[in-house]
Order: C-alpha cells, then structure tokens, then sequence
C-alpha cells in the first residue's frame, strides 16, 4: 500500500470517528456514561471503535485495538488503534479527546494520524517522512531548560519535582502532541500500568518525526502488539529534559 493511499485509510477512519463522535455529542449524560463491560469503557468508545476496524480491516490492514483486541495479525501491516483517547473528557464535553492511528510493519512505527476532535486538528507523521499539523510541516520545539518547562503528567506527580509547572490533560495522544508542537515541555506518565500501546504509539511518531526524545520510562521498548501489556510514556522537548524524567519518575 502506497503511503498516499495509507493517508487516505487514516484519515477516512478518523472522519467515520468524527461522525460518530458528533452524534454522541448530542446524547443525555446518562446516555454517554460508561459500557459497564469494563471499568473505564464508554459505550461510546464501542461505538466508535466498530466503525474504524471494519474500515481498517477492509483496507487491509490487520488492527490492535484497544476496543476489540487483535484482529489480523498475520496480515504485513498493523493499525494500533485508540478510538477515542480521553474517553473521560469527551463524556464531560472538556475538548480534549481524540482518535489516534498508528500503522506498523516490520520495521516499527511507519506512519500515523491523531486527530483532536473537540478541535478538529490533525497531526500526521510518516517514518522518515516528517510530521505535519493541519497539512502544515512541524519544527522541532524550541529547547528548555527543565526548570522553565510546563510538563504534561498522567497521575500524581511528587512534591518539588523542580519543573516550573505541570497540567494533567488526560489524554496521552494529544499531551504528547503537544509537546512535539512545543506547547508542553515534556511529559511523564507517573502511574504504574497505566497506557497501553494505543494510548502513545500514533502520537510517538509525531514525537519522534520532529526530534522530541521519546522513551519508555524503565527502558522497555514502546511498541509492543501484545494487547495486555502497559508501558510508562516519556517525552521531553530536549534529551536533557527527557532524562530528567524518567529519573524522576523511575524514583518515585
């Protein structure tokens, strides 16, 4: 599959999330709440999540979701698939929730979109090929000392960390997003299996296509297609402050 074509898959699923997603929207409180299948699961997220595997599924694709497991696995091409990152902010209406895509071949990570859905905005990366935002090409972020950075955190941070601010957005994609457009200076997952490889992989490609230092905070590699295993996400807009990080988080 050409990457052009690999675009157009992405971006079709994406629109089909959107579709959903503004339907969803218009539903009672009680009526986007929870699936009850599983803690954390929205009815919503199924919903979603049926709609982009059939169409990465038909496209070729073989898919990990977080939603409906492996499907395809033997097929050369893997979608990783988080059909709606920040569940819990799209069931609250807090604009910070988004669709994220990754697709893997042998080689790792060859090409990904995450789409903000309160916004609209797009990020897109291909392996080698750089990253765009809005079909704009991204930078690299500009450099921070650790001191004046404001980080992004998924848990409970320690006492004086020694970071000048910190925000808890609630959506690992686009936190991670955001640090690749330097609106963050980094970001660290301080809960303890917390993200599974949907919740980062599309938005770590973006990381890395603009030069942001992306890890696993204990040194295990990010991608893994095993749908049971959790990572610990890690991103600084410098190695510097990447491994401020990741010492700080491997220490508390």
């Amino acid at each position: 599959m050409s990457t052009n074509s690999l675009d157009d898959v992405l971006r079709h699923a994406c629109d089909l999330a959107a579709t959903v997603l503004a339907e969803v929207a218009t539903r009672t409180d009680e009526a986007r709440g929870e699936s009850g299948e599983r803690d954390g699961q929205y009815a919503f997220d199924l919903d979603v999540d049926g709609p982009i595997v059939d169409a990465l599924s038909s496209a070729g694709l073989g898919v990990l979701s977080e939603e409906a497991g492996v499907q395809h696995p033997d097929r050369a091409l893997i979608a990783v698939v988080d059909p709606v990152d920040g569940s819990t902010n799209a069931s609250l209406g807090l604009p910070w929730y988004a669709t994220s895509i990754c697709v893997v071949d042998d080689d790792g990570p060859l090409q990904s979109i995450v789409v903000n859905h309160a916004s609209g905005t797009r990020f897109e990366a291909t392996r080698g090929g750089g990253a765009t935002r809005d079909g704009h090409p991204m930078a690299p972020p500009l450099a921070r000392s650790f001191e004046d950075t404001v980080i992004g955190v998924n848990g409970r941070p320690p006492a004086s960390p020694g970071w000048g601010q910190f925000r808890t957005f609630g959506a690992a994609a686009l936190d991670l997003c955001a640090v690749a457009e330097g609106r963050l200076g980094g970001y660290v997952d301080f809960d303890d299996n917390a993200h599974g490889v949907w919740d980062y992989l599309g938005a770590v490609l973006v990381c890395q296509e603009v030069g942001v230092a992306t890890g696993d905070a204990f040194d295990r590699s990010l991608l893994t297609l095993e749908h049971a295993e959790r990572r610990t996400p890690v991103a600084g807009c410098t190695q510097a402050v990447f491994d401020r990080l990741r010492t700080l988080r491997t220490s508390n």
